[in-house]
This record gives structure tokens, C-alpha cells and sequence, in this order.
């Protein structure tokens, strides 16, 4: 369950925080047209290469939803539907009052319980369909980019496994390293709120299902004595709630973030005739410096890019 209150406390906190990253951003880019490219998905095709039923040469350098978009956009329907419709009708203190063990209410308590254990799994999934997915990955760690500087990754590539030289590192490497990390000295609050809401070895025991849950304890069956992220044995159902709670506000904040650029691009085209320009760092079939210009089609609300 997902309790109105809890929620408000976390984003009271990191909304002001995303709005500043979200200037810093725009302050700190290599290029106007790098924010863009996250909102677009620029993607490295090398598939084009393998194409023989076209009439002329392709750039394998591309934009559009990709398998990771088509994917985000799957799974953000599940979400969506779980983060509107399981709210909880009390406060968070006003439940655990009610999970308060008194004799004559031992039944009850025990189906709220047992409720509690089953929606947590649900949860879990959630919790996985978030923290596992390729673009909410991807776009977090671009962004981390563009506040330091560094232009748009255009080779960005989730490693899927150990073999895999030419990636950019593992999840747990992105997360921490190339994205927690990188926040930590201007933006503590999101800095904090990524260190509560991403554990590794939660997110392994989820999906390798090296869990049980007793009462209203979580316990994890992948502690290793040697491995600094995998040290938990257990978690309270109050401790897991903590960590969806807060890993619900990352995701609704990179949506809020990325319907800002949205708006301040639309307004951006409008007075440059409807065209941004943007730049490619190539490195195939030579790596060098590349200016497209993406052209901004204004329709409903928000208009397309091509």
C-alpha cells in the first residue's frame, strides 16, 4: 500500500531539489541539444549495417522509443495503475495503530497481516520493473552527465554479462557509481533518497526470489559475509515500506522532469523555426563531432521530433 502522507513528506523534500536539477542541467550541457537527446532517446543502431532492403545509406545513429521505450512504456501502465489506485484511506500512523497486537483483535490483525505480506510482493515487482528497467536507468544516468558536462552517451549499453567489454557497467555500477555518485555533492536530497530506495542485494533477492517473509519481517536469503552491498539478513515491512516510498518519488520526479523538457523545448523550437540542432559523438565508422538538427512538428499539447 502506498500512504498519501508518507508520500507528501518525501516529496515536500526532493521536488525542490529535482526543480534545481532540472536548471542545472540546462545550465551545465556541452550542448543545447543534449537534455533533448535523453528526451528523445538518441540510440546507437549497429543493426543498420545488416539492412539491405533500403534504397539509400542510413545513419545508425537514431531517435525514438527503441526496444527500452516500447519496454518503459509496458511496464509504466502496470505502475501507473498501482501508484493511482493503492492509496491507502488512512495515514501511516493511523495503520500501524490499527496493527497494534491487542488478544481480542488477534484474527483480524492477522488477516491485515497476511494482506500486507501479499501486496508487499506485488510491491516487489514493482520495485523490480523500476530499478530494473533500461531506460529509467539510462535517462538518470545521462542526466548525470549533462550536469557535469559531459555530452550525451550516445553508446550507452547496459552490460548483461561479464563478457560484455563494450558496455557501460552493470546496474549496480550505473546506479551507484555513474548516478547516486554523481549527485552526492550538489543534490544530497536525491543523493539520500537514491541510498534509501536502490539496495543491490534487495533487488537480486526479489528477483531470484531468495526471500520468505514471517510477521511482518522480510528475510533476505543472499547475505554474502564479503560483499559490502549484500550485509542485510532482514527487513521490517516498515523498513521495505520506507524504501517503495521513495523509490515511488524517484520515478514520479523523472516523469515531472522530463514533462518540463518537454515544455521547454516546445517553447525552445518555437523560436528557431521550429529546429534544434543537436550534436552526434560518433565513433563509428570514425569517431568525430557530428551536427544534425531535430525538427519540432507542434500538434496537441506537446508536438514530435524528428
Amino acid at each position: 500500500m502506498l500512504f498519501k502522507d508518507k508520500l507528501n513528506k518525501i516529496e515536500i523534500n526532493l521536488s525542490t531539489e529535482f526543480d534545481r536539477l532540472f536548471e542545472k542541467v540546462i545550465e551545465n550541457q556541452s550542448h543545447d541539444g543534449d537534455l533533448l537527446l535523453i528526451l528523445e532517446n538518441g540510440f546507437y543502431n549497429p543493426e543498420v549495417y545488416t539492412w539491405n532492403n533500403l534504397n539509400k545509406k542510413i545513419s545508425p545513429y537514431m531517435i525514438g522509443p527503441n526496444h527500452d521505450g516500447h519496454s518503459s512504456n509496458t511496464h509504466y501502465e502496470f505502475i501507473h495503475t498501482y501508484r493511482t489506485g493503492a492509496i491507502a484511506d488512512l495515514s501511516y500512523p493511523d495503520y500501524l495503530e490499527k496493527l497494534k497486537y491487542i488478544p481480542e483483535k488477534r484474527k483480524q490483525i492477522g488477516q491485515m497481516q497476511k494482506f500486507e505480506g501479499q501486496t508487499i510482493q506485488l510491491e516487489m515487482l514493482i520495485y523490480l520493473k523500476i530499478w530494473e528497467a533500461d531506460k529509467f536507468i539510462k535517462k538518470f544516468y545521462q542526466i548525470a552527465r549533462l550536469l557535469h558536462g559531459i555530452p550525451y552517451d550516445w553508446h550507452f549499453k547496459i552490460a548483461e554479462s561479464n563478457r560484455d567489454n563494450e558496455a557501460t557497467g552493470n546496474r549496480k555500477t550505473i546506479i551507484i557509481k555513474k548516478i547516486r555518485d554523481k549527485l552526492k555533492d550538489e543534490f544530497q536530497e536525491i543523493h539520500k533518497a537514491f541510498k534509501i530506495a536502490y539496495k543491490t542485494q534487495i533487488r537480486n533477492s526479489i528477483s531470484h526470489s531468495k526471500y520468505s517473509i514471517v510477521g511482518r519481517n522480510i528475510h533476505l536469503n543472499n547475505y554474502i559475509k564479503d560483499d559490502t552491498h549484500s550485509q542485510l539478513h532482514s527487513l521490517s515491512f516498515d523498513e521495505w515500506i520506507d524504501i517503495l516510498h521513495y523509490t515511488m518519488i524517484i520515478y514520479n520526479e523523472q516523469i515531472k522532469f522530463f514533462k518540463k523538457t518537454k515544455r521547454f523545448y516546445s517553447e525552445f523550437a518555437k523560436r528557431y523555426e521550429n529546429k534544434i540542432q543537436i550534436k552526434i559523438n560518433r565513433k563509428e565508422p570514425e569517431e568525430k563531432e557530428e551536427l544534425k538538427f531535430l525538427k519540432y512538428t507542434p500538434f496537441h499539447e506537446f508536438g514530435r521530433w524528428t
